[in-house]
């Protein structure tokens, strides 16, 4: 293994703060510019970290991104929030999973096409973001996440959702937003928490029976473009599904009292 440099290590802990509003008192690491294209190896030993930001943060950074994430990303078991939006990164290391106190994971803005199976191992995370990246089908090692509130898989390619993913039965925002998918599953009406879900831009043309039932969705005027716009739909009309899920449970139950 190599020898670890003092130097660089001490002057990385100078750049540790606490007092970062959104993560007050937990201890964070920033690194952007030209250091995150050559991220120091000293960085995956600072086990003392809670917050780790490796994402550009302007657009004059961007000609310094991360390629790959190193596998010692593993060492660092007291993270609870890391950042790594806006790189160029490929695939992840299956030590990733080691992580096993994180609660946040950004990845979006990525080439990211899979996601290792070890995955499954980060039960504490609540929130994971991979808009704008490169699946083309839905990460079912995400279904394994059973402490996920807050799923963000917008501007993909994907092109079906899994039955099983009523089994995420603490998800509260799931934003599918612009990718290619078909029809909803009818496991996708177990999710009885969600408040937030984007399925516009897709290529929906019914939604499931059920969908009426999830009465707790937030569906104001603010965000019907990116709730449902841009499907499709026939089954209810697209007149129908803008008034929210009791107008579509109304369509639904109308039709079936008439139907022969």
């Amino acid at each position: 293994m190599p020898l670890l440099n003092q130097h660089v290590l001490k002057q990385l802990r100078y750049l540790v703060v606490t007092n970062d509003p959104p993560y007050m008192g937990m201890k964070k690491l920033k690194i952007g510019g030209r250091e995150l294209s050559a991220t120091p190896k000293e960085v995956f030993h600072m086990i003392e970290l809670e917050v780790l930001d490796l994402s550009p943060e302007r657009e004059t950074c961007l000609f310094h991104q991360l390629r790959s994430i190193p596998p010692g990303i593993g060492n660092l078991v007291n993270l609870r929030i890391l950042m790594l939006d806006t790189n160029d990164v490929i695939e992840l290391p299956r030590e990733i999973s080691m992580l096993s106190n994180l609660e946040k994971l950004s990845l979006s803005n990525n080439l990211l096409s899979t996601l290792p199976i070890e995955f499954e191992k980060l039960q504490r995370l609540s929130s994971l973001h991979v808009a704008n990246n490169q699946f083309e089908t839905f990460p079912s090692v995400v279904l394994s996440l059973k402490s996920l509130e807050f799923l963000d898989l917008s501007d993909n390619r994907i092109i079906d959702v899994p039955n099983d993913i009523g089994s995420l039965k603490k998800l509260q925002t799931l934003l599918l937003f612009m990718n290619n998918i078909k029809a909803l599953p009818n496991g996708f009406c177990k999710l009885k928490n969600l408040r937030t879900v984007w399925l516009g831009m897709n290529s929906l043309t019914e939604l499931p029976r059920e969908f009426g039932s999830l009465v707790n969705l937030d569906w104001n005027e603010d965000c019907v473009s990116a709730t449902i716009d841009g499907n499709p739909l026939t089954k209810p009309p697209m007149s129908v599904c803008k008034m929210g899920p009791y107008a579509i449970k109304r369509f639904f139950d109308m039709n079936e009292n008439t139907a022969p």
